[in-house]
């Protein structure tokens, strides 16, 4: 979309072995020149699980009101923190009534990715004006949705503790599995239900693929999204990979027993060819 509207991403790296949080200030300032608008981030954060604390959130504010920008925060995944934290949204910081824009969905909190039922929201009026100008210009929710998505958000808040600890004890099933592979780096997430590893391989790509097509464990296999595709940088994330933790906890450890061991079938796979290149260039070369 933001090709269409011919609107320039410019990312941020962010990495592993640091549990992917926020650059610091100094280094997202040099990124903003003078076509920069806004700030766009996803707190708790989807692909890396990353739960952003307040003071980094407070270094975009302060970038957002010193650059006049808007910081564009989508907090879909807000009620999925875990380990005590505390989510803090970007319409929280003082100062940021003009800045600050929320996306916000019943999708994860109420598991209706179907009703496709989002929001946005801003203090800044000629945002919201804006916002119902193209809301006006296209078809509404369906209204059973719409019935379906208010009964939700007038639930108890009580009802989602029960929800909150299975997903922390399916995230703690596959950080234990995590633990037991040589070579893993990846921190624990701590929102969200996923998590990025960088693995002791190569080729993420290739592997995900391999699982799928040449790989058997006891006659089970397991799903990776390859996280390159989840980077705006060229060459980043090439041995990462994505995994969403939604199954229930015992297939989950099932899940990361099998992943262990194509890791060490899949290194020995990469190792081979590793040394057959030098061979076939040998080949190559007399040819």
């Amino acid at each position: 979309m933001a090709q269409q509207l011919g609107v320039h991403l410019k990312p941020l790296l962010t990495y592993a072995e640091d549990g992917f949080q926020l650059p610091p200030v100094e280094t997202i300032e040099k990124a903003i020149g003078p076509r920069t608008r806004g700030i766009l981030i996803c707190n708790p954060n989807n692909p890396t699980g990353t739960v952003y604390p307040k003071k980094a959130l407070e270094g975009l504010a302060f970038l957002a009101k010193k650059h006049n920008l808007y910081v564009i925060a989508d907090e879909v995944y807000r009620e999925f923190v875990y380990d005590g934290l505390v989510h803090t949204s970007i319409l929280q910081l003082p100062g940021m009534a003009e800045h600050a824009i929320l996306v916000d969905s019943i999708s994860k909190r109420y598991s209706a990715c179907g009703a496709r039922i989002g929001l946005i929201a801003s203090k800044n009026k000629d945002v919201m004006t804006a916002a119902l100008k193209q809301a006006q210009a296209r078809l509404s929710s369906p209204t059973v949705e719409q019935w379906a998505a208010r009964a939700g958000i007038l639930m108890d808040p009580s009802y989602f503790r029960p929800i909150l600890e299975e997903y922390q004890r399916r995230r703690d099933a596959v950080m234990e599995g995590f633990a037991k592979i040589p070579g893993v780096v990846c921190k624990v997430p701590t929102g969200a239900f996923y998590v990025i590893a960088k693995l002791p391989i190569e080729d993420a790509e290739e592997f995900a693929k391999w699982l799928l097509t040449d790989f058997s464990h006891e006659n089970e296999s397991v799903l990776v999204a390859p996280a390159g595709g989840f980077y705006g940088t060229p060459g980043m994330g090439r041995n990462e990979i994505r995994i969403s933790y939604v199954l229930e906890v015992e297939k989950l450890r099932r899940a990361m027993s099998t992943l262990g061991e194509a890791i060490k079938q899949f290194q020995k796979i990469e190792t081979q060819k590793g040394k057959s290149r030098p061979a076939e260039k040998a080949a190559h070369a007399q040819a």
